[in-house]
């Protein structure tokens, strides 16, 4: 009896043991897989696990997310400028070594401002999907006029070469001048204000400045009281003699006493002689000079500080899209 009885203890803890074992092999394999890359031409992130719930940013095709958790479909995933929000699908779930693997692959990046990629390297081919400029996908080879690539989730199409470069020659072509971001912000003109936005489809303020900045390979912080802290301080007292193209002016209410705090709220890019671009209603030019017919009496009451993005980067919140350590 004192056998038997020493018998089932044992199997019972074997058993127990293994189970065990087999609860930490599953907590440390879902822990491993933490990492995806968007899938979709743009990933909509909300604050709540829901599709009702407020639009808190977006990510774009090819951008390498962490996954944080999970509930039902939906995932809480940290994009590279770290902003936090919830996404159902538009997310291959990768393991570290696995994002690692394909982030050293050859790539291409959407330069134009909108296009499709087909199933056929020539006219009149059906659709894969809709792409938006910044979009980066895994380059499989060449035909003719055309690259073929790889979405993140497998699927496979071609891209007119007209409308893509690869990264490797992207990177060495981008100018960090304050000509060129403006350049650069005048391609969005007209493009609806999207709040949450930060694509070609829609863009609030502050992710009309980080697109631009994106394309121009930087990535900034998310919001303009974010953004608000990066940067070299060139005026605070509505003086631009000293601002140049490519500056981010910063709009709100200034602290008034012990008991308040400033609020910054909007965020646009100079573009000289006073004037400015920024996401309002929709991309559009408006002037801080009360002789011009663009002035803007509303945000001209309300700016706060002209800060300068170009030659600070690495710096002060300031990274190549390269040096992040999600695209490492």
């Amino acid at each position: 009896m004192r056998k038997t009885t020493f018998l089932f203890g044992l199997i019972f803890s074997t058993l127990s043991v293994m189970s065990q074992n087999s609860e930490i092999s599953s907590k440390e394999m879902h822990q491993e897989v933490a990492w995806g890359v968007i899938y979709n031409s743009v990933g909509t992130l909300r604050a709540e696990p829901r599709y009702g719930s407020e639009l808190v940013t977006q990510g774009l095709l090819g951008m390498p997310v962490k996954i944080l958790e999970k509930k039902g479909g939906w995932m809480s995933i940290q994009t590279p400028d770290r902003y936090v929000g919830w996404i159902n699908g538009a997310v291959r779930e990768m393991t570290k070594s696995e994002l690692e693997e394909y982030l050293r692959k050859p790539k291409v990046i959407i330069t134009a401002f909108s296009t499709q990629s087909v199933t056929k390297p020539k006219k009149n081919s059906l659709p894969v999907s809709d792409l938006v400029i910044g979009n980066m996908l895994l380059l499989k080879g060449s035909k003719g006029t055309y690259y073929q690539v790889e979405y993140p989730d497998g699927r496979e199409g071609y891209l007119r070469k007209s409308d893509a470069k690869e990264i490797t020659n992207w990177l060495k072509t981008i100018e960090m001048t304050g000509e060129r971001i403006v350049h650069t912000a005048y391609r969005f003109m007209g493009t609806p204000y999207l709040w949450g936005g930060t694509s070609s489809k829609g863009l609030d303020c502050s992710g009309f400045t980080k697109t631009v900045y994106f394309l121009h390979g930087v990535i900034l912080p998310r919001d303009a009281s974010q953004q608000v802290n990066s940067g070299r301080l060139i005026d605070d007292q509505g003086d631009f003699s000293d601002a140049l193209p490519g500056d981010l002016l910063f709009f709100g209410s200034k602290r008034r006493d012990d008991n308040s705090k400033e609020k910054v709220v909007h965020v646009g890019i100079y573009i000289g002689d006073n004037r400015f671009i920024h996401a309002s209603d929709y991309i559009h030019i408006n002037s801080l000079d009360s002789s011009d017919p663009l002035y803007d009496e509303f945000n001209a009451k309300r700016y706060l500080r002209t800060k300068r993005i170009i030659g600070e980067v690495g710096v002060s919140d300031i990274e190549t899209i390269f040096d992040n350590d999600f695209y490492k």
